[in-house]
């Protein structure tokens, strides 16, 4: 892949279910270590954005590249092992194993080093070796976040797909969630996010998108997404 090529390249993207189309023309590129924010209404399509990248439902029309590959017809399997992480909404962890146990499961598809991966997923979260043998689901919310992230960044990704992680968490757990991704950042990791929390994510991104009605209603610098233009197409869901 030439240097100056984009990580992700996403062009006249179409997702339908049945004959209705939740996402059409679809076009946007995402750098090496990079950050997008994705936002929009309920029922704008994120989250078919982000099932559909990461392969879990089918492309109707349109391209996806990654790392110099057309993935557009590639299996969620394929995809992740290519290093294309999906983090769905949710906690995405297994409630009733421990926190190693969670972590070992999360290399069962993926060729790493076990004990060189859970050592990387103890050194961005400490606190998860802390609770390495506690029960996950009794873990507090911000702690399964965690550990969610933890499950993703271990194999080295390239990409991390985060979708809606801050749902439903206290303020102090949302802080949690966003140095996670921010870790993940540092690591070189180029992240998509989709959050609810508009003003939040525009100051972590580099780039946004704003979906409506399954299209693409802006698109720019995420430090131009202003207060304004935030408001004409979120109405009040311009949180921080």
């Amino acid at each position: 892949m030439s240097t100056t090529s984009p990580l992700l390249r996403v062009r006249d993207l179409t997702v339908r279910y049945g004959s209705a189309h939740a996402l059409f023309g679809l076009s946007f590129d995402v750098p090496a270590n990079s950050a997008v924010a994705v936002l929009g209404p309920n029922g704008a399509g994120k989250s078919t954005l982000a099932r559909s990248l990461s392969g879990l439902i089918p492309i109707a029309d349109g391209t996806v590249e990654f790392d110099g590959a057309d993935i557009t017809k590639s299996s969620a399997t394929k995809i992740r092992r290519a290093g294309m992480i999906h983090l769905p909404e949710g906690r995405g962890v297994f409630p009733r194993l421990t926190v190693q146990e969670n972590l070992r499961l999360a290399l069962a598809i993926d060729k790493s080093d076990r004990a060189a991966a859970i050592e990387r997923a103890y050194t961005f979260f400490p606190v998860l070796e802390k609770r390495r043998k506690q029960v996950a689901g009794t873990l507090s919310g911000g702690e399964q976040q965690m550990l969610s992230l933890a499950r993703a960044l271990m194999v080295n990704p390239k990409v991390v797909i985060a979708d809606e992680m801050s749902l439903g968490l206290a303020p102090k757990l949302v802080d949690t969630v966003f140095d996670g991704l921010a870790a993940a950042r540092e690591a070189g990791v180029a992240v998509i996010m989709i959050e609810q929390f508009a003003g939040r994510a525009i100051a972590f991104a580099d780039q946004c998108l704003i979906l409506q009605r399954g299209g693409l209603a802006w698109s720019g610098p995420a430090d131009q997404a202003g207060d304004e233009l935030l408001h004409r197409y979120l109405g009040t869901a311009t949180a921080a």
